[in-house]
């Protein structure tokens, strides 16, 4: 049971909470940081061996997380020279095995991640990509036409789509699309896997999930953590890390 989570880039869209440490170590609830939410889900779902796939104060997130002993896991680091991406970093990585999950380091989610690898690995597929269906709000008034004529008007709709969520499981000849040393992202990644027709498999997920990109998100997760966390299922799990 291995996970490889992607921990390198700079926080950009965080600001300012990330002027002075990384995106993965910003506190919850003042008492655990994303990352370590993460890290106690995967534990407790059966994954005994992490890759934190880091750059932008790699060093910082060792001291902080060790060797995963607190967590009865094994933690180790692959570290980037330069910045590669949200997928490029897999290449750097020693000893991948056949089948493994890969996720961004900024994800809440009640998502099963155990149940996820096993449909992944137990339909023997190549990608496995977990996409929510959501309403997102359209930045534009919205007509419907015909014959040059306006027939309906809305302003700014909820228009529904399918969008990834930052949680997927992949087989290790993966690598084999993607390229070493230079960046190469997700989004990169799917077009090639669609130019060469490749199958790209989907796992469907109605539960909870956040990613904790902006201020306005981590704000809200803050001032709603006690809730948040029950719809996460980890308030008796967190509590018992807080004991230890």
């Amino acid at each position: 049971m291995r996970a490889i989570i992607i921990a390198g880039g700079k926080g950009r869209r965080l600001k300012p909470y990330t002027t002075a440490i990384p995106k993965p170590l910003v506190p919850i609830g003042n008492k655990f940081t994303i990352l370590e939410i993460i890290l106690i889900q995967l534990a407790n779902q059966g994954f005994n061996h992490i890759t934190l796939a880091v750059n932008h104060m790699g060093k910082l997130m060792e001291s902080f997380f060790g060797n995963g002993k607190k967590f009865g896991i094994k933690i180790d680091y692959s570290y980037e020279k330069n910045e590669l991406g949200t997928i490029a970093p897999l290449r750097n990585i020693k000893k991948i095995p056949d089948n493994f999950l890969v996720m961004n380091s900024d994800i809440l989610t009640n998502i099963n991640f155990e149940l996820l690898l096993k449909y992944h690995s137990s339909n023997n597929n190549l990608t496995t990509i977990t996409t929510s269906n959501i309403n997102m709000r359209s930045e534009f008034g919205v007509v419907n036409l015909k014959n040059n004529k306006i027939l309906n008007f809305q302003e700014k709709p909820l228009i529904k789509q399918n969008v990834c969520i930052g949680v997927n499981c992949f087989n290790k000849k993966i690598l084999n699309y993607i390229p070493k040393n230079y960046k190469f992202s997700f989004d990169d990644l799917l077009l090639q896997l669609i130019k060469k027709k490749k199958t790209i498999n989907n796992f469907s997920f109605n539960g909870f999930w956040l990613d904790m990109g902006k201020p306005e998100d981590y704000d809200k997760v803050n001032n709603e953590f006690s809730k948040l966390s029950k719809k996460l299922n980890i308030d008796k799990l967190l509590k018992k890390y807080e004991q230890n």
